[in-house]
């Protein structure tokens, strides 16, 4: 599937919506407000929980705080006319398996694409951050149900793997590592993958993409070697198709 062209596209896409020691969105929040800018409503999409309500009572209550109401997806009678009316959308995390699957059961994801695509702010989190993206295939998450298709939103052109680890060399714990995952993701496929470390996320405006947050993040190519990428960093040149070795 094709990536949405850059166009007026809007994403905060962010690693993690707790970060340790902090409460809910409290290292995001910032970048959030001024990302959001004169948006005050904000339509949640909970679909990567179980429980749709209490997800959505949490966010609402704290972003409520920073004085925005919120619009429940999977309250809505008609969920397409809510996408199109929608000043934002939050994605929030949980598993991915059941996020997709619910954004295509849903039949909003070409609203979605559509919107974004119109400059609508579209804010994801873990799972949220990773359905922006071409596939869901470089998420950890346990295929708890099936989607009936791997093919996500494509609001970028590569894909994200949130909560980075980086290799313990002391640890005796035998299974891959998060960095032998996404290379075997790139034996197979060729989107440049970003690993987002948690306190990290992107800021996407048109064709800019900004790495922002506490942390500097890898990014992967096929062919290639990875490579450190510093907070503040423009990342455009080096996930931009024109990177993507054909090995």
């Amino acid at each position: 599937m094709r990536s949405t062209e850059a166009g007026s596209r809007r994403l905060l896409l962010i690693s993690n919506s707790t970060q340790h020691g902090r409460g809910f969105l409290d290292h995001v929040e910032p970048e959030l407000r001024d990302f959001l800018g004169p948006a005050r409503r904000v339509l949640f999409v909970p679909f990567a929980l179980f429980d749709r309500d209490a997800y959505a009572e949490k966010v609402r209550a704290r972003l409520q705080e920073m004085d925005y109401s919120l619009e429940f997806l999977h309250r809505a009678a008609d969920a397409g006319r809510a996408v199109a009316s929608a000043e934002a959308v939050f994605v929030g995390g949980g598993n991915t398996f059941r996020l997709l699957k619910n954004l295509h059961d849903s039949g909003i994801m070409p609203a979605l694409r559509k919107r974004v695509g119109e400059g609508m702010p579209y804010v994801g989190s873990s799972a949220g951050s990773i359905v922006a993206c071409p596939t869901l295939k470089t998420t950890k998450d346990m295929p708890i149900v099936e989607p009936p298709s791997f093919q996500a939103l494509g609001l970028v052109q590569f894909q994200i793997s949130p909560h980075y680890l980086d290799p313990d060399p002391a640890s005796t714990h035998m299974g891959e590592t998060q960095e032998e995952r996404i290379q075997q993701f790139l034996e197979e496929n060729r989107e440049p993958v970003i690993g987002l470390r948690e306190g990290s996320f992107l800021r996407v405006e048109r064709a800019s993409i900004v790495l922002k947050g506490a942390r500097a993040a890898r990014i992967f190519r096929r062919g290639q070697q990875p490579v450190e990428i510093q907070p503040g960093s423009e990342l455009r040149d080096i996930l931009s198709p024109g990177s993507w070795s054909e090995r």
